[in-house]
């Protein structure tokens, strides 16, 4: 399959037609108004449960797994793609599978590298006008209509989040993971950001802005850990699976953090006048 070809699973008469219909996301997200409520949203919840059990299904005996996000737009000859394409060998040969949206970039690396690595290679695509389909180097496709169920999928089955230079998707991603940690619903994940130049810069904001306003904790930075190694990143994975010292104590630290600002919070609810609350 040539490169140019690699992600022309749809037919093309099929992608322009979706380009000019809604896609199940987006009738979901409608207004109230803009869609009938009783002759649309019961029947979209058996759909919704039918992808949560797809998904289930296809994904329940995958074993330890790693996701891998970043930029859908980077090219095989940038070396982003190289380094997410050794990471994901080096995860394969350490008995991990690797997870990815199933697209280009980022995503096509690290589902190669996976392949390479003797690992098995799982492509969690979702229903775009503009998406042209999985890319070459899937093992395990499963198409979602909705990002929830997708997002969920990314999670679950992962022991580790792997954050790629990327755009709004990815940090969507990460900052979803972060929450779950901070709040208690996702215990000795380690979310791992690659290429320190890059991310330097959120970094900094969250310090010098999100933390000196107050609006985090000084824990909450050490929940997430920078690399530029693929081999570094694969030893963190491995280590935080056989121990968990090396994320577990920071998560706490975090969680222990966001009790207490909501404790305080509630102490002072409690002791405000009646007029006041």
């Amino acid at each position: 399959m040539t490169e140019s070809a690699q992600y022309q699973y749809l037919p093309r008469a099929a992608r322009r037609s979706r380009r000019n219909s809604a896609t199940p996301d987006e009738t979901l997200l409608a207004k109230p108004g803009q869609v009938s409520f009783t002759h649309t949203d019961p029947w979209r919840v058996l759909r919704i449960m039918g992808e949560f059990v797809d998904g289930f299904e296809s994904l329940a005996d995958l074993g330890p797994a790693v996701t891998i996000f970043g930029s859908a737009r980077i090219k095989p000859d940038d070396p982003l793609y190289q380094a997410a394409r050794e990471t994901a060998r080096l995860l394969a040969e350490a008995g991990l599978s690797i997870i990815t949206g199933g697209g280009p970039g980022v995503m096509e690396a690290a589902n190669r590298g996976a392949q390479e690595g003797n690992g098995v290679s799982v492509g969690l695509g979702v229903e775009l006008p503009f998406e042209l389909g999985l890319n070459q180097y899937v093992d395990i496709p499963v198409i979602f209509r909705y990002f929830f169920t997708r997002k969920m999928m990314f999670l679950k089955y992962a022991q580790a989040f792997v954050i790629f230079p990327g755009g709004f998707g990815t940090l969507d991603e990460m900052f979803e993971a972060l929450t779950l940690i901070q709040t208690g619903k996702v215990r000795n994940f380690p979310v791992i950001l690659y290429d320190s130049a890059y991310w330097q810069g959120l970094l900094d904001w969250l310090r010098n802005t999100m933390l000196a306003a107050g609006k985090i904790s000084p824990v909450d930075l050490d929940l997430m850990l920078v690399s530029d190694s693929p081999e570094e990143v694969r030893n963190l994975i491995l280590t935080a699976m056989a121990e968990d010292d090396l994320v577990g104590h920071r998560e706490e630290a975090a969680r222990e953090m966001t009790r207490r600002v909501y404790e305080q919070e509630e102490r002072e609810r409690a002791d405000a006048p009646s007029g006041e609350r």
